[in-house]
C-alpha cells in the first residue's frame, strides 16, 4: 500500500492540498496512516477534514480522537460541524452524505485532491446496490479511482485493496479506530448488505470482491462509448435557442440513444438526472402538438416545449403575476418575489431621468406599446412576443415597466423612444438579475 500511495504522490505532485476525508474509523486512519508515513519523505501539503453530523452521542469524543491523531501524526486537521437530520421520506445516509461533501466541495481550490478511503468491499457492495436498484452502465461503474470533483479532483488510492487488507495494516501499524455504531445497523442498505448478505456470498465466490470490482471497470469502459456518442448526438440536436434540443432532431434517435442523450443533457444543465420512469415520459413532449404546451416536472427541474426547441430549466419560483411594484427611486434595486432584481445602471440614451410615477407590472393581456423608430404606431405586446419567440412561460415573468399607465418598456426586450435620454445625455438601462 505504501507504494500505490506513493506513485500516486508521483503522478500529482506537490503543488495541489491533498484533503483527506478522516472520520475516524479503520478505512480512513489507514489512508491517513499511510500518507502521513509519504509526508515524512516527501513535501506534501495535507490536511485532514473531519465533518461531525451530530448524529451519534459519541460525535464529540470522535472529533477529539481525530485531532489527538493527526496531532500525533503531524498532519494539519480541521473539522466542521453540520446538520445531518433527515426529514421524513429522506435516506439518512444520502443526507449525511450530501452534508459531508458539501463541505469537501467548499474547501477544494483549483487542482486540489480530496482523498477518501473506499476500498474493494465499498466497491463490491456499490455495484450490488446499484444492480437492486436497477442501474444501468453508469450506477454499475460505480466508483471511479478518481475524477473530476468541485474545483479539483476526488481520488481514492486503497480501490485496489480489500477490507482484510486495511485492516491487517492497521494492525501490524498498532493503529486505533473508531467504532460507529451506525454501522452495525442493518436497517441501512449498505449495511445489510456487508453484514447479511456479502458473506453469504462470498462462501460461493470467495474471489467476489475482485469480481464485482471488474464488473464496474467494464462498465465504466461502456459509459465510455455511451457518453462518446451521446456527445456526438447532443451536437446534432441543438436546437434554435441557447441551451436547446431540437424536438424534429431528437425524435429521429432511437430510444436508447435519445434517454442516453436526455441524461448527458440534464447532467450538463445542471439538472438531476430523472428516473427512467419520468425520462421515458419525454417522449410525450416531444410528441405534443406545437399549439400544446407540454410541461414534465421532477425535483427541482422541468422539461418545457416552444415550437421545435425542447427546453431543460431549474423549476421556476411561483410569483403573483398580479402585484404592481412601485420603484420611485430607479437608483435603488427593487426585489420581484420569484423572479429577481431589478437594478440600474447609467448609460448614454437610456431611460430618462425625469420619469415620475414608474411601476413594475407583469402581463395581463392587451398591453400595446411603442417600438423605437416605428414612429407613433401601437404595437400588441402579445404579438410582439410571439415575433421575437419569447416562449409562453417567460412571457408572464417579464418585468413591464409603466410610466403612470403607459408602458414603456419590458425588461431585455424594449424601451419605448419617447421615454429615451437625449443622445449626449445620461438615462437609465435597467437590467434583471434573476433569481439563484
Amino acid at each position: 500500500m505504501n507504494d500505490s500511495v506513493e506513485e500516486f504522490y508521483l503522478a500529482h505532485g506537490s503543488e495541489p492540498t491533498y484533503w483527506l476525508a478522516y472520520s475516524g474509523g479503520l478505512d480512513s486512519h489507514v489512508l491517513l496512516h499511510l500518507f502521513a508515513e509519504l509526508k515524512k519523505t516527501h513535501p506534501i501539503n495535507l490536511c485532514a477534514v473531519h465533518v461531525n453530523h451530530g448524529l451519534s452521542a459519541y460525535a464529540d469524543d470522535w472529533v477529539m480522537h481525530c485531532k489527538n491523531t493527526c496531532e500525533q501524526l503531524n498532519v494539519k486537521f480541521v473539522h466542521y460541524t453540520v446538520n445531518a437530520q433527515a426529514s421524513v421520506g429522506e435516506s439518512p445516509e444520502e443526507v449525511a452524505r450530501e452534508s459531508r461533501y458539501a463541505v469537501f466541495s467548499a474547501l477544494l481550490a483549483p487542482n486540489d485532491l480530496l482523498l477518501t478511503a473506499h476500498q474493494q468491499d465499498d466497491q463490491a457492495e456499490t455495484v450490488l446496490l446499484q444492480l437492486l436498484r436497477g442501474s444501468g452502465p453508469k450506477g454499475l461503474s460505480a466508483m471511479p479511482a478518481i475524477k473530476a470533483f468541485s474545483k479539483g479532483f476526488h481520488a481514492r488510492p486503497l480501490l485496489d485493496y480489500t477490507r482484510a487488507d486495511l485492516t491487517l495494516y492497521a494492525r501490524e501499524n498498532q493503529l486505533e479506530w473508531i467504532e460507529d455504531e451506525s454501522n452495525l445497523n442493518t436497517h441501512f442498505s449498505r449495511n445489510y448488505l456487508r453484514h447479511k448478505i456479502i458473506p453469504l456470498l462470498k462462501e460461493q465466490w470467495p474471489q467476489l470482491t475482485k469480481t464485482f470490482g471488474r464488473t464496474a471497470e467494464h462498465c465504466a469502459e461502456a459509459q465510455a462509448l455511451l457518453n462518446s456518442m451521446a456527445e456526438q448526438d447532443l451536437e446534432f440536436c441543438r436546437g434554435q435557442a441557447v441551451n436547446t434540443l431540437s424536438v424534429e432532431k431528437l425524435l429521429t434517435l432511437p430510444a436508447a440513444r435519445l434517454y442516453q442523450l436526455l441524461r448527458l443533457w440534464f447532467k450538463a444543465s445542471g439538472l438531476l438526472t430523472p428516473s427512467t420512469a419520468k425520462l421515458q415520459q419525454v417522449q410525450h413532449v416531444l410528441h405534443a402538438r406545437h399549439d400544446r404546451t407540454p410541461l414534465l416536472l421532477w425535483k427541482g427541474a422541468e422539461v418545457r416545449r416552444y415550437h421545435d426547441d425542447l427546453y431543460a430549466l431549474s423549476s421556476l419560483s411561483p410569483h403573483d403575476v398580479n402585484e404592481i411594484l412601485v420603484w420611485d427611486d430607479l437608483t435603488s434595486p427593487l426585489t420581484i418575489a420569484g423572479i429577481g432584481t431589478l437594478s440600474t445602471a447609467q448609460q448614454h440614451h437610456g431611460l430618462r431621468k425625469d420619469l415620475a410615477n414608474i411601476t413594475v407590472r407583469f402581463r395581463q393581456g392587451g398591453e400595446t406599446c411603442h417600438l423605437p423608430n416605428r414612429g407613433d404606431c401601437h404595437h400588441s405586446l402579445k404579438k410582439l412576443f410571439q415575433t421575437w419567440n419569447v416562449p409562453h412561460w417567460e412571457r408572464d415573468r417579464i418585468p413591464l415597466i409603466f410610466c403612470g399607465d403607459t408602458l414603456i418598456s419590458a425588461v431585455g426586450y424594449f424601451v419605448d423612444d419617447h421615454c429615451l435620454a437625449g443622445e449626449n445625455e445620461a438615462g437609465y438601462c435597467i437590467k434583471l438579475i434573476l433569481n439563484g
